[in-house]
């Protein structure tokens, strides 16, 4: 039973092999077709066809696999999935201020809105939650923690 799945192991990388093959082939066929013609270009050969393919790799493709950042996506959706909308609007609020918070401010919203301070929603409205429950920044009347009590965070009022 193992040497069957070696054998399909060694069947798949002979067909990948080929496949690549084949690719560098076209690629060098086209642009032997087309570049020499169009821009005066030089003739490819095989083996520097398939140069020009890993170097697009590179390049275009990155070095990494297929996963990709896509696993940060699907972390943060989850993780906003859960918020109640009132951390939702927390949240939207302090993003919009994250030019204008203190280095204090910013590590307090990063702290509460990455899971490290779970107990940072559940405080919200009370006395001893850092500016008095709401957003980083804001107090609790809804101003702007920029020293003017009761001035809206505007943009004529940064």
């Amino acid at each position: 039973m193992r040497g069957r799945w070696i054998l399909k192991g060694v069947g798949f990388a002979v067909l990948a092999l080929a496949f690549l093959a084949g690719l560098a082939f076209v690629v060098m066929s086209l642009w032997n077709a087309l570049i020499p013609s169009l821009f005066h270009g030089p003739v490819l050969g095989y083996w520097q066809a398939a140069g020009l393919l890993v170097l697009s790799r590179i390049l275009f493709g990155g070095l990494r696999g297929r996963g990709g950042p896509g696993w940060r996506h699907r972390r943060w959706h989850a993780h906003w999935e859960r918020m109640s909308p009132e951390e939702r609007g927390r949240f939207r609020d302090g993003f919009r201020r994250w030019r204008h918070m203190s280095r204090d401010e910013r590590a307090e919203f990063h702290r509460r809105f990455h899971g490290c301070d779970p107990a940072g929603a559940a405080q919200s409205g009370t006395p001893d939650a850092p500016h008095g429950g709401g957003a980083p920044g804001v107090d609790a009347s809804g101003a702007s923690g920029s020293g003017r009590s009761g001035a809206p965070a505007g943009p004529g009022n940064r």
